[in-house]
């Protein structure tokens, strides 16, 4: 009845209005109101299941608004079905809780909560061991580096530069670790792109120094690093207010 009330009034605003276009419209409008409770719904379901999550692991939202990089605001926000994480963050929270995506979107998970904490330390384990592996091989490389020149060649040069170039290798390889492994800790990646900087530019010079022609005048090479490290500051200071 309304719906034919609602049509005849159309028509007197828009005499030219079809009655198959006025169907097409309604079925639209009420499609995106029944979309939009759906996601209303989603959005009020992931937030009790990550709340229900995080009681289990016994973690306050500040403190894992911390191992996200996130502010407890944001968190409060998911948990109270006012927003979703993205997909990324979403698939992060998922593997650090041992569940599903296909786990957060169902209601009937509310009330029982499944973390498997041993996967998860096993997970971990298996991060630490593999991040270190990555780390002796660097080092292995610098050794071997270091240590054959000393025993088949006269000339002795200070080989010991490798291992800054060592440092430097390492620091980089543990920007990347912690961007696929570690959540991306904003300390550790400020700490590792610090690192990287400067034992890049102190290798660059001892290697000029050491293994180049005399006399030339490197030492400017160093003023690199204080926009560098400005850079690095900003960008630390940026990521801590956006998140």
């Amino acid at each position: 009845m309304y719906t034919i009330q609602a049509y005849r009034v159309l028509r007197v605003i828009s005499p030219t209005l079809q009655k198959r276009e006025f169907m097409l419209f309604l079925c639209s409008f009420t499609a995106k109101i029944r979309i939009s409770r759906i996601m209303e719904d989603l959005k009020l379901i992931v937030g009790k299941n990550l709340s229900s999550l995080r009681k289990a692991k016994k973690l306050t939202q500040i403190e894992l608004a911390e191992k996200f990089n996130y502010s407890d605001k944001a968190v409060s926000k998911w948990e109270q079905g006012a927003t979703l994480p993205d997909l990324e963050t979403l698939k992060q929270l998922c593997d650090f809780y041992g569940v599903t995506i296909d786990y957060l979107t169902h209601e009937e998970n509310i009330a029982t909560p499944v973390v498997d904490d041993r996967r998860e330390k096993t997970i971990f384990i298996n991060r630490i061991i593999t991040s270190c592996l990555i780390g002796l091989i660097i080092w292995m490389i610098a050794t071997f580096m270091f240590v054959y020149p000393m025993i088949f060649r006269e000339q002795q040069k200070p080989y010991w530069v490798m291992f800054v170039w060592a440092v430097s290798a390492t620091a980089f390889i543990t920007m990347v670790l912690n961007f696929i492994f570690f959540k991306r800790n904003r300390i550790l990646s400020f700490v590792a792109w610090t690192v990287f900087a400067w034992t890049l530019i102190a290798a660059t010079y001892l290697h000029f120094l050491f293994f180049s022609e005399p006399g030339r005048n490197i030492w400017p090479i160093f003023l690199i690093g204080i926009p560098l490290q400005m850079i690095f500051v900003l960008w630390f200071i940026i990521r801590k207010k956006t998140k």
